[in-house]
C-alpha cells in the first residue's frame, strides 16, 4: 500500500526569481526580542569612513603558556645567577650580624667577594633543587601547580630543618 507522490501541476506562471513578501507579516519568532548583530547605527565595528581616526591596533598576545615555556628554555640554557648580587649580599651580612657577639660588633665583619659568590651559588642550587622536587610532588598529586605543601613534603622527606 505504498502511495506514490502526487505530481504537481504547473501553475502557468513563470518564475522571475524574486520572492514576494506580504506586507505587514512578521516572521514566526517575532522581531521584538531580537538584537541587531552589527552594522546598523553608530556602534563599534561599523565600516570605516574617510576622515575617521585610525584605530590603534592591539598589541600581539601569545597563547597562555607559550611565554612560560620560552622562559623555561632560556633559563635552562643559561648559567648566570638569578638573584641580584647586592640584595643577596645585604641579606647575608644582616644574618651574619646576628651571630656576632656584642663586643665584636664595633669592628664588624668583612666579606670577600668570592665568599659571597660561593654562598649565592650554593643558595641558588639549593632552591632550584627544592623547586624540582616540589614539582615532582605536585605531578605525583596529579597537579601542575606547586603548592606550599609540596615544598613542606620535600623538606620533610629530605630531613631539612627549619
Amino acid at each position: 500500500m505504498a502511495q506514490t507522490p502526487r505530481k504537481l501541476k504547473p501553475s502557468g506562471r513563470k518564475s522571475t526569481g524574486t520572492v514576494s513578501k506580504k506586507i505587514g507579516a512578521q516572521p514566526l519568532g517575532g522581531a521584538k526580542g531580537r538584537k541587531s548583530v552589527g552594522g546598523g547605527g553608530k556602534g563599534k565595528g561599523g565600516k570605516s569612513r574617510p576622515g575617521d581616526p585610525v584605530p590603534a591596533s592591539k598589541p600581539h598576545r601569545f597563547k597562555p603558556g607559550t611565554v612560560a615555556l620560552r622562559e623555561i628554555r632560556k633559563y635552562q640554557k643559561s648559567t648566570e645567577l638569578l638573584l641580584q648580587r647586592l640584595p643577596f649580599a645585604r641579606v647575608v651580612r644582616e644574618i651574619a650580624q646576628d651571630f656576632v657577639s656584642e663586643e665584636d660588633n664595633a669592628v664588624g665583619l668583612r666579606w670577600q667577594s668570592s665568599a659571597l659568590m660561593a654562598l649565592q651559588e650554593a643558595t641558588e642550587a639549593y632552591l632550584i633543587h627544592l623547586f624540582e622536587d616540589s614539582n615532582l610532588c605536585a605531578l605525583h598529586a596529579k597537579r601542575v601547580t606547586i603548592m606550599q605543601r609540596d615544598m613542606q613534603l620535600v623538606r620533610r622527606i629530605r630531613g631539612d630543618f627549619m
